[in-house]
């Protein structure tokens, strides 16, 4: 039997000639001493992180694996590494002409996935495909297909804001044929819109069960909070609607909404919901209650009903972020004839005074964002771009910077756009960490996140589904996006 000092010696020897061994990873990118941060595992100083294909193969501080010459190496020193990035809610079909362009501008800008969420099937369809059978050069894309309305429907091509993203469904036997119809189209979630009446609602829902697909949407208004996430409704967009359940007066409030909605089946679908919201969501506001908040914010916690609080597009009326000469400067990036509409449009609006009304619902969408986040419910990070001048991709940087203003920590805003859209995906073992076996979406940053968001756009690289795209190859999506 071996003297234990022996054995550690012995030990020692063939610890250290393990570790002096130099290891080659044939066909692999090697990115070497860079500080990795996932929702998981915190921030991790001084690691190696293997590549090879699409996936991450080996993960481990630089001290411990010893490269051969050899390797494909990227020099990772004062850099940090993060999982790509997600937009929770985007829309292809919203302005026709930008979809060619969107690819590039998302991969440019960090954002890996995307979640579409309302347009046509067959045009949306045509963008996840392309996606799929170029994984490298397009973010992955999951989408809904159009809005699932009831009568009158709000996108029904009536108006340019207002393009046609939704179906209306006279009644349930309608909207049952319609969510039967996007399944078989291959759609991956279904989304669910605010003019549908409860019974349609259930029936949607009683098929996605079936199925075992996800849906997504609005309240509808004839319905209240607490019973749409009972129904098992997976996530809420905007946090519309929210409010009018947690009045006071809600129950009255409800009776009105269904009686406006009756009185206005003749209307335009657009119309009658500007109209309701106006009478009710600023009046639910000054009349919220304590209880009843804890009652709505309770029932979305048990559901597990995630919240795409788009704060880019929901209070940028009030906070302009399209403003900064920055952000219209990358107008330049978007085709000829749109960014020449957004500019023109832009100058007109920004002369626009903002009501005060809409400052005070600003602030309600921010406080409750944060409520929910000290309350544990699950928080996704999307836009809806390109609606209201928001760039694809740069956006998503936009929306991370409005959580923050929240009261959202930096490790919390990344989790948003990274780890929990994987994990409404049932993805977690694939997407959203940067751990073995996970797929090589990624970003290299100049500047630690962790210390200030805003340094989520101090982009060195992006890398998708294991290629490598670095400044100079960034720079040419942007270029290629404007032609």
């Amino acid at each position: 039997m071996l003297h234990k000092s022996l054995l550690f010696f012995v030990s020692g020897l063939l610890f250290t000639a393990c570790k002096d061994k130099d290891q080659l990873f044939k066909d692999a990118i090697c990115i070497q001493n860079i500080t990795t941060i996932d929702a998981e595992a915190g921030a991790q100083e001084n690691q190696t992180v293997v590549l090879q294909d699409e996936k991450i193969i080996k993960v481990a501080p630089t001290d411990e694996l010893q490269l051969a010459l050899e390797n494909n190496i990227i020099d990772g020193t004062g850099k940090f590494m993060i999982p790509g990035l997600w937009d929770a809610h985007v829309h292809f079909a919203y302005i026709e002409e930008l979809a060619p362009a969107m690819f590039n501008l998302f991969l440019a800008y960090g954002i890996t996935s995307v979640r579409d969420t309302g347009g046509k099937t067959d045009f949306v369809k045509k963008w996840k495909d392309q996606a799929d059978a170029n994984p490298t050069e397009a973010p992955r894309v999951f989408f809904a297909g159009p809005l699932m309305d009831g009568m009158p429907n709000v996108y029904n091509g009536s108006t340019p804001a207002r393009p046609p993203l939704s179906v209306g469904l006279k009644d349930v036997e309608a909207a049952e044929q319609m969510a039967d119809e996007l399944i078989a189209q291959g759609v991956d979630l279904l989304k669910a819109y605010e003019m549908l009446s409860p019974e349609q609602f259930k029936a949607i829902m009683k098929k996605a069960k079936e199925k075992d697909i996800i849906v997504t949407g609005h309240i509808p208004l004839s319905m209240d909070a607490i019973t749409v996430a009972d129904l098992g409704m997976n996530s809420i967009e905007h946090l519309r609607n929210l409010e009018m359940s947690m009045a006071k007066d809600s129950e009255e409030l409800l009776k009105m909404r269904q009686k406006l909605l009756e009185l206005g089946k003749e209307e335009e679908g657009g119309v009658l919901r500007a109209n309701i919201h106006q009478a009710q969501r600023m009046e639910a506001i000054a009349n919220a209650d304590k209880e009843k908040t804890k009652a709505v914010l309770a029932a979305l916690k048990r559901n597990n009903t995630w919240q795409v609080p788009t704060l880019s597009i929901m209070t940028a009326v009030v906070d302009h972020p399209f403003a900064n000469p920055e952000w219209k400067k990358s107008f330049d990036y978007l085709p000829e004839s749109v960014g020449k509409k957004w500019t023109e449009s832009l100058d007109r609006y920004l002369e626009r005074e903002v009501p005060e009304n809409q400052k005070v619902y600003a602030q309600w969408l921010y406080d409750m964002t944060k409520q929910m986040q000290e309350e544990k419910i699950g928080i996704l990070a999307g836009t809806d771009c390109p609606i209201f001048y928001l760039l694809p991709g740069l956006s998503l940087h936009g929306e991370l910077e409005f959580f923050s203003r929240a009261g959202m920590s930096p490790m919390e805003i990344l989790k948003s756009a990274t780890l929990s859209p994987a994990q409404y995906f049932d993805m977690e073992d694939e997407l959203g960490l940067i751990q073995e076996g996970m797929f090589a979406d990624l970003l290299l940053l100049d500047a630690n996140p962790l210390e200030d968001i805003r340094n989520t756009q101090q982009i060195n690289t992006v890398i998708r589904h294991g290629k490598v795209y670095d400044r100079e190859a960034l720079k040419e999506l942007l270029e290629e996006a404007s032609n």
